[in-house]
């Protein structure tokens, strides 16, 4: 890493899309944004985008007869393009979002076979994303067997939380073994953090919310930067309603769909994690953009469920907070849903907060107004460069 031109790439692998960054690293090995895209709909018809910051596309490409293709074979075709397009740079490091790290890997790790052998393990904890995320590191081991990869953890920014916020009340013994309150999107959350104590330093050094609402949804509690709580627990199943989990659920639904409905372990883990939500409720879609423009009831009451437990669990993370200075929105939902965002903070106005309509309509980076007693921010996440930064630290030492 200590020659020049070099780069770093950023991968997010998911259950069907596979977003990435590749960042040039300039002569004190910062990451400068280059290029980023995403494979979408992979499985079904595979689509990719590649563009600049500024705008300019680079690539778009789709697979209509593609739904055979697997995660590492779009990989493959990736890493060839990386490669072209980085030239005369060449490519130092990967890095990796993790969803699971478990009790052990609270920092980015460089990837090695007995790591990869302990995230293995951790897959029945995250089954939509670990799988995929360690099929990304397989991959660029065969690809380039010599190239670092780094391992970034979306449970790493919550570990130092409040020990009391981590567990349940089940038995010690569980507890000890890792059953215990992890909570996730880290990686958005600790950009955030980041991005907030640049820009408003005052705000960031107080009691703030994150709301990271997109297909996985999840709401974070931070003082002074830190995690303090969040809603999401053991897995990414639980808390907020999101595009296809149901979040929350008393446990004794669990036990009666397969004590009494003969539901199998496998078919109510299909159900919570792929047919509920957005998409259980209103029997039509995932996609907020979809249910936003169909005037049908369903569409309207699943909206309204989902600001409504947005609101609710963001009162809970106030009281933790004891009060609230901030609540930013984040993520595909929270940073281009305004009637969703409205709804929320109509729910929360006990708070403190009032909203600008206009300047919410606008997604102006500030949507409350100068009297209003919480700030009320949207901010654009970006994991892929917080990878990015991870990465490098780790492999410089800097």
């Amino acid at each position: 890493m200590s020659e020049p031109a070099k780069a770093v790439v950023s991968l997010n692998s998911g259950s069907s899309s596979i977003k990435f960054g590749v960042y040039r690293l300039d002569a004190e090995h910062r990451p400068i944004h280059s290029a980023g895209g995403k494979f979408e709909k992979i499985g079904i018809a595979p689509s990719l985008r590649i563009a600049t910051d500024t705008g300019e596309v680079l690539l778009e490409k789709s697979w209509s007869d593609g739904a055979g293709l697997t995660h590492a074979d779009l990989l493959d075709f990736l890493f060839d393009w990386a490669h072209d397009h980085v030239e005369p740079h060449s490519i130092a490091a990967i890095g990796h979002r993790v969803v699971h790290g478990g009790t052990r890997f609270v920092t980015p790790q460089r990837v090695t076979p007995d790591l990869l052998d302990e995230l293995e393990t951790l897959a029945p904890l995250a089954p939509l994303h670990q799988p995929h995320n360690l099929v990304a590191i397989r991959t660029l081991q065969r690809l380039a067997p010599d190239l670092p990869q780094v391992a970034c953890f979306d449970t790493a920014f919550h570990h130092a939380r409040p020990e009391v916020a981590t567990r349940m009340a089940i038995p010690r013994e569980l507890h000890a073994s890792g059953i215990r309150r992890y909570g996730f999107h880290g990686l958005s959350y600790e950009y955030i953090a980041r991005k907030l104590a640049q820009i408003d330093p005052v705000l960031a050094s107080g009691r703030v919310i994150a709301a990271h609402l997109g297909n996985g949804a999840s709401l974070c509690a931070m003082l002074g930067g830190r995690s303090v709580d969040t809603t999401m627990g053991f897995t990414a199943l639980d808390g907020l309603m999101m595009g296809t989990r149901c979040g929350q659920l008393d446990p004794g639904v669990v036990l009666h769909l397969q004590r009494q409905m003969g539901y199998s372990a496998e078919a109510v883990e299909a159900m919570l994690y792929k047919h509920s939500g957005l998409l259980g409720v209103s029997g039509i879609s995932s996609d907020m953009r979809v249910l936003e423009a169909d005037p049908s009831a369903a569409a309207k009451e699943a909206i309204e469920l989902f600001t409504y437990r947005a609101a609710r669990e963001a009162g809970a993370l106030a009281a933790c907070l004891e009060g609230l200075d901030g609540l930013v929105f984040t993520a595909g939902i929270g940073e281009n849903a305004p009637a969703v965002r409205q709804a929320i903070c109509q729910r929360l106005a006990w708070l403190g907060i009032t909203l600008d309509e206009a300047a919410n309509a606008a997604g102006a980076p500030v949507i409350s107004t100068p009297e209003s007693r919480v700030t009320v921010r949207v901010l654009p996440t970006d994991e892929e460069r917080m990878i990015a930064l991870h990465t490098v630290r780790l492999l410089t030492g800097a």
